[in-house]
């Protein structure tokens, strides 16, 4: 296999880093012009108080044992099945009913991961192994023994290990890197039956430029002049244009929910310490979440149980397994917190659309809708920041002599990274439980379950100049892309992100449902419900469904 690389001007990728900087010292400014209470105060706000409210919030809502999964069916009379295309759900059926198996799949899709197939920008490395585990997987479905994902195959971001196997960050520092053994996450999946068959591309250590310096960009399959949007460029656009039915991402800042929105998927974030990160490289240690991709909440679903639960090595990981049942009938006597300010404000009216559009979807399937707003989004949205650049910057401080070798977007981030103080960062640090606090409050006030907001909030950006257009206004990517989801990697509380139909220009826009920490299945719940009686989470691509091999597999 082999990665198609490409280029953008690079005054594209300088303006990106022109715009980065400027905002960090604007948000450093504000922050240091209010400063917490001194010592001795009563709020609780060092950072293990966010540790501890997670920890009292999880215990309150754990499940006495580790959670099997739970098939959530797709509603009938969906579209017919083809396997580029398929559902996870949909090919757990198939292979159940005897109509396909895992060895037919694999040689259906095995093409479409070549340099000549729909998307081989989105493919690093082959993963050894594959043929044979789509064998053992026949041998199973024959035997009566299937595993809860015996043969779907999936893709792994290049920053989560694959035990032999080059996993590489997106980067020219990590050389010629073989994984030493699977992350926990893929070791799980394993057990559960799915087969990992390729690496797939990612921006620099999750967070350099959209033109990455070792492999090139990654173009978006529903429009090739637009980005997937990143980090798990990869990921997405092998989900879109048919490659495999499920993939695992990381999202620090947004990096499963973004890709998902802008191409047209569904991705949780899920709660902070729920999957755990063990075999997946740091990019900023408190706010990184492992998850998974797919075409449906329904197969999300399906999967997460299988990633969640402790694993005795991640220190972040949460000490039990919440309850994470979907119930999609729990959609009906929903009370859904609306919030509209700092989520509405910069997004294009084809976004808005669709958000109210999904809104009177959500009240018709007997869901309540609850207006609520939240305080000081902008400062904290900064404070995000500054957890972030200090955090990369710590975990890539070893680099520093060989700076030549990061892409222009991740120097520009480490640039940041060097310019907060030390009561920067743990002021940014202190403000997090005040947060978490604040949010738990105001839903318990109004009395709802999630919150949904927009997604992102415009289409994907143009390669070319790195731009996103909000009713004609142009902004930097930066300005856009993560306002709307990187408050819940700071506050850590799970995140869906699902399609909810496609804007004027013929690109996918999205809805995101929030949960308070450990409800994840509200998230899951919602989105099956919402997607039952729609049909944008089955709209993909033309390429997806018209790319045929040059020589048809027999």
């Amino acid at each position: 296999m082999t990665h198609a690389t490409g280029t953008i001007p690079g005054n594209a990728n300088d303006q990106a880093r022109r715009t980065i900087t400027p905002l960090l010292q604007a948000g450093l400014e504000e922050s240091r012009r209010h400063p917490l209470p001194a010592s001795p105060s009563s709020e609780k706000n060092e950072p293990g108080h966010a540790d501890l409210l997670f920890r009292q919030l999880l215990a309150a809502d754990a499940a006495p044992g580790p959670v099997a999964s739970t098939r959530a069916a797709e509603p009938a009379g969906t579209a017919p099945f083809a396997v580029p295309t398929a559902t996870v759900t949909d090919l757990l059926a198939a292979y159940a009913a005897g109509t396909v198996t895992p060895s037919v799949v694999v040689a259906l899709l095995e093409p479409r991961w070549s340099a000549a197939g729909p998307a081989p920008a989105a493919v690093l490395a082959a993963i050894a192994g594959i043929h044979q585990a789509a064998a053992d997987s026949d041998a199973r479905y024959r035997a009566g023994t299937a595993r809860p994902l015996e043969g779907i195959p999936f893709a792994v971001k290049d920053i989560i290990d694959v035990a032999g196997t080059p996993v590489t960050a997106g980067s020219k520092q990590t050389g010629d890197r073989i994984a030493p053994a699977d992350a926990t996450v893929v070791s799980r999946l394993r057990a559960a039956g799915a087969i990992p068959v390729f690496m797939s591309a990612t921006t620099e250590f999750a967070c350099g430029a959209p033109d990455n310096g070792r492999y090139g960009p990654v173009p978006n399959p529903w429009d090739e002049e637009r980005w997937t949007g990143g980090s798990s460029t990869g990921s997405a656009a092998a989900l879109a244009a048919g490659l495999v039915p499920f993939a695992l991402g990381s999202d620090t800042g947004g990096s499963i929910r973004v890709p998902s929105a802008l191409c047209g998927l569904t991705g949780i974030k899920p709660t902070y310490g729920l999957v755990p990160r063990t075999g997946v490289a740091s990019l900023s240690w408190t706010m990184d979440h492992v998850g998974p991709m797919a075409r449906s909440a329904a197969d999300l679903a399906v999967l997460l149980p299988l990633m969640a639960g402790p694993d005795g090595l991640d220190p972040t990981a949460g000490a039990a397994v919440p309850d994470l049942a979907a119930d999609p009938a729990g959609v009906a006597g929903l009370r859904i917190g609306v919030p509209r300010g700092w989520f509405t404000e910069r997004c294009d009216a084809a976004v808005l659309a669709a958000f109210e559009a999904a809104l009177e979807v959500f009240a018709g399937l007997g869901a309540e809708l609850v207006p609520i707003e939240f305080d000081g989004l902008e400062a904290v949205h900064d404070e995000s920041w500054n957890v972030f650049y200090g955090e990369l910057a710590s975990t890539q401080e070893a680099n520093n002599d060989r700076r030549d070798l990061f892409d222009a977007g991740t120097n520009a981030r480490l640039d940041c990274g060097f310019v907060p103080l030390a009561v920067d960062y743990l002021r940014a640090l202190r403000r997090r439980p005040l947060m978490q606090q604040h949010i738990l409050d105001r839903m318990d006030e109004a009395g709802v379950h999630v919150l949904l907001t927009p997604g992102i909030g415009a289409t994907a950006p143009r390669l070319d100049d790195l731009t996103m257009s909000v009713d004609g206004e142009v902004f930097n990517l930066h300005d856009v892309i993560p306002r709307n989801t990187r408050l819940w990697d700071y506050t850590g509380f799970p995140a869906l992100m699902a399609p909810a139909g496609l804007a004027p220009d013929g690109l996918p826009v999205g809805i995101q449902l929030i949960a308070r920490p450990w409800q994840d299945r509200l998230c899951l719940a919602a989105a099956i419900g919402f997607q039952a009686v729609t049909d944008h989470h089955r709209r993909l691509p033309g390429i997806a469904t018209t790319w045929a091999p040059e020589r048809p597999v027999a």
